[in-house]
């Protein structure tokens, strides 16, 4: 409930800020109740599309305890994608276990059985420096085989965050299952993130900025890129590190909040000033949309902003920073949707509803100058197998693409910490009005111009959906079992000392923006949740 009171007094305060032409408000959902909790109807509601969405995970999971990446809709109904599985797609069935199990799915017996078998196959998995190669035979966990590298051939990688997400879920096992402890602690001794990082160079910081790489190719073995912005993948991989003891707590200052000037082109020029902590100079950057200024993700879109959130608490951890960011993110995806008339929100990558897999956001949210968009930058084209053909042939001109939004409901399900009344109206809409809803769960995304559906369900966005209901009916369940105790002491004090250069900044001053004592912002009140 206190939770629930700290969300409902962020909405309020946001809706006394007043969005410019506050263009989100036809999206509210009406009134919250007086407490801030959602009603019997919406956990109720709630439930049932957790059983639906495990569902969809008794069908992913394979004899050997893995899952495979998708269900695909056939001319024959819904099979299994046997093409590859991944460790994100691992840690995902592994946590989602656990939340079936507190949300009485399944019993203790089966959950036991679940995790025994994922256990035993991962132990027996080949690995490379510690860590679990990305292309994985979910039939075997063997690594997949390709033709010899060549132009555009696919070659193995290790995945920094694939492995991190992955090295989450065993923590979570082993803090929630005392009888299984031996068995994940083993598995994640060789996982030492200390492999991904680079080191700090203070006379070379553009190639070695002290942040973690993004991966490594065994075949060659070289390191690829860079985690240089502060989104979900940077974050949980720091925080899991340095909660381990293998990486530097200054990692978490090292990265990005806006792109350093000159290093490359960015969406728009950052406001902004420098801030020290730790003994590192951080540009506290932020962009202006509608009036507001946030902290952007690399792309815009509510997977890089908020999946960290499904099992850390930044925004009672950090109200100086996420505290403020998280909600104001939201409301930007919604206002973004209003503003593009498309009636729904919720943009995040998703599986297309032609196009295989898309990268969806908020351009305006997003550092990258290339951006994500919210529909598909290019000509809608017919679906492989339609889930429901359009019922207007969508235009092959790129001025009709941008009436095609592409809207995810893993994003709503992401939002709903923040706005739970909201996310829970957005679902109950596009369930109403598309074929996007099954005994399944949710299809991956919608076009919501013409309807056409998704024809395919990924593991890992289910494991988004089923992790984000089991916070809001079982009292943040997710977040206890991987940030209690060692994760909570080592990043609680460390991101705690931030402050962002975010809020309400419509008079265009200093203070409006960074939300100093006496301006709007501070009328949001945003401290810590009381467990």
């Amino acid at each position: 409930m206190m939770r629930a009171l700290l969300v409902r007094t962020v909405l309020l305060g946001l809706l006394v800020l007043g969005w410019p032409g506050d263009p989100a408000s036809s999206l509210h959902a009406g009134p919250i109740s007086q407490d801030g909790s959602l009603s019997e109807a919406d956990r109720a509601t709630l439930l049932r599309y957790a059983r639906d969405t495990w569902r969809s995970f008794d069908e992913l999971a394979l004899p050997s305890g893995l899952p495979a990446d998708a269900l695909v809709r056939t001319e024959k109904g819904w099979s299994r994608s046997l093409t590859h599985t991944s460790p994100t797609n691992i840690g995902a069935y592994l946590w989602s276990v656990l939340a079936a199990e507190r949300l009485l799915l399944i019993g203790p017996e089966e959950a036991r059985g679940r995790l025994d078998r994922t256990l035993k196959s991962l132990a027996a998995m080949d690995r490379t420096h510690g860590f679990f190669v990305n292309e994985l035979d979910p039939r075997t966990g063997a690594p997949l085989k390709f033709p010899k590298a060549g132009p555009g051939a696919r070659r193995l990688r290790l995945s920094a965050v694939d492995n991190t997400w992955l090295a989450v879920a065993l923590s979570m096992v082993a803090n929630v299952e005392p009888s299984l402890r031996g068995r994940c602690e083993a598995l994640l001794a060789p996982m030492d993130f200390r492999f991904f990082h680079d080191p700090y160079d203070s006379s070379d910081p553009v190639r070695h900025p002290g942040q973690l790489r993004v991966g490594y190719r065994p075949d060659d073995r070289t390191y690829y890129g860079h985690y240089g912005m502060l989104n979900t993948e940077a974050r949980i991989g720091s925080y899991l590190g340095i909660a381990r003891g293998q990486l530097p707590a200054e990692l978490y200052y090292r990265m990005f909040r806006t792109l350093p000037a000159g290093l490359a082109a960015q969406e728009q020029p950052p406001r902004g000033e420098i801030r020290k902590y730790r003994g590192v100079e951080v540009f506290e950057g932020s962009y202006d949309y509608r009036g507001v200024r946030l902290v952007p993700s690399w792309g815009g879109s509510m997977f890089e902003a908020l999946m960290v959130t499904l099992f850390v608490p930044e925004d009672a951890w950090a109200p100086k920073s996420w505290g403020i960011n998280h909600p104001l993110y939201v409301r930007a995806q919604m206002a973004h949707a209003s503003e593009a008339g498309y009636g729904f929100w919720g943009f995040s990558p998703a599986a297309s509803p032609r196009r295989g897999y898309g990268i969806y956001g908020v351009d305006e949210l997003g550092t990258s100058s290339k951006g994500y968009f919210s529909y598909d930058p290019g000509p809608p084209v017919a679906a492989l197998v339609p889930v429901r053909m359009p019922s207007t042939p969508p235009s092959a001109s790129l001025a009709s693409a941008r009436r095609h939004g592409i809207v995810t409901p893993h994003a709503s399900f992401l939002a709903l910490r923040f706005a739970p009344r909201e996310a829970l109206a957005n679902l109950q809409a596009l369930a109403d009005r598309f074929p996007i809803y099954s005994p399944l769960g949710f299809l991956d995304s919608v076009d919501v111009a013409d309807g056409m559906v998704a024809g395919s369900i990924l593991a890992l966005d289910q494991g988004m959906i089923l992790a984000a209901i089991a916070n809001e009916l079982e009292d943040d369940v997710m977040q206890h079992a991987f940030s209690d105790g060692l994760v909570e002491k080592a990043i609680r004090p460390l991101i705690a000392e931030e402050e962002f250069f975010a809020g309400a900044s419509t008079a265009g001053s200093r203070d409006a923006a960074v939300g100093h004592p006496g301006d709007a912002m501070h009328t949001i009140s945003l401290g810590p949740r009381p467990k």
